[in-house]
């Protein structure tokens, strides 16, 4: 794969694929705007250049829909992208608007972009879906997953050139690999270390000054506490261990990069709740250990940790 999709912030994304469009409709494919309904959305009107073919081309007002993830590994496939018996999945909450336009005569063609995987079976179930909801012929559909990303930009090239990809504009974008590691032994070896609150560190300000010097809330602050703080010293203790020395790299590793990537976007949130629940919804996200039942509150229990131990956020002192 050329390019890291999953790490693309989603309005990259969106600009790749007006790019994209560009070449394969004309040049006077309309950029992605937010509407009412948050979505974002291109347009065509005309006849294409290329698609689906010179001699066959599409014609009338295409619509083009970028749907991204930050996730590793998605499909089209997957139930939270499609189900032909829910209305809660993305496609699923989309028809509605695709009815409405179709019903208005504002929707002639229509393409779906996604950072996902699709395979030949998801793509005729999902057209042949698609096509009966909104009355769209099936040959008026188009689905682009990872794949036919890649060829169509080993095809025209110049359309990532002419998107502009910054990887400074990248969201906060964490690698879960590690920690999972981690997690993982913890939870193998949590029943030996007794589950006692840990002390903060000596050098920092109280956790009701740290919380407001990073813009937590009381309420989330509050529970954070209550429900993760008895494994603190659990955690503490684990990662002390001399047998564990090379588990504490690891999470040393871990909140290196947590920390330095909070700090290059912490301008994008509001709250630290924010930054937290961010994190974890990546994680869980991004990684299947992680997102395991029985992890997904040690995974909870670590994040707290590296706040409580000021590991990540602002401490307070001169160093921070």
């Amino acid at each position: 794969m050329k390019y890291a999709y999953h790490d693309m912030h989603e309005d990259q994304f969106e600009q790749l694929v007006v790019c994209i469009c560009r070449h394969l409709l004309g040049v006077g494919v309309q950029g992605f705007a937010k509407g009412p309904d948050g979505g974002r959305d291109a347009k065509f009107v005309g006849t294409a250049e290329l698609h689906p073919s010179k001699a066959s081309p599409w014609k009338g007002v295409t619509i083009i829909q970028a749907k991204h993830t930050n996730g590793y590994n998605k499909s089209f496939s997957e139930f939270d992208f499609f189900s032909n018996t829910s209305k809660s999945s993305i496609v699923g909450e989309e028809i509605p608007r695709i009815q409405n336009l179709r019903k208005k005569n504002q929707l002639d063609n229509y393409m779906l972009f996604s950072n996902r995987r699709l395979a030949g079976n998801a793509e005729s179930e999902i057209r042949q879906h698609l096509a009966k909801e909104c009355g769209i012929p099936e040959e008026s559909i188009a689905l682009f997953g990872i794949e036919h990303l890649e060829h169509v930009l080993k095809q025209f090239p110049e359309a990532a050139e002419a998107s502009d990809l910054d990887p400074i504009d990248c969201p906060l974008i964490v690698s879960p690999d590690e920690l999972a590691e981690v997690v993982q032994a913890f939870a193998r070896q949590r029943e030996v270390f007794g589950a006692v609150p840990d002390a903060p560190p000596a050098d920092r300000v109280s956790y009701t000054e740290k919380n407001a010097l990073n813009n937590m809330t009381p309420d989330y602050a509050k529970i954070l506490c209550k429900r993760f703080l008895k494994e603190s010293g659990q955690i503490k203790a684990f990662l002390e261990a001399p047998e564990n020395y090379e588990l504490l790299q690891l999470y040393e590793s871990v909140v290196v990069d947590f920390q330095l990537k909070i700090i290059a976007h912490r301008r994008n949130y509001q709250a630290f709740d924010a930054v937290m629940n961010y994190l974890t919804d990546l994680l869980f996200d991004r990684d299947p250990v992680l997102r395991q039942r029985a992890h997904k509150p040690l995974t909870r229990a670590f994040l707290f940790y590296m706040y409580w131990n000021c590991d990540i956020g602002d401490a307070g002192d001169d160093d921070a």
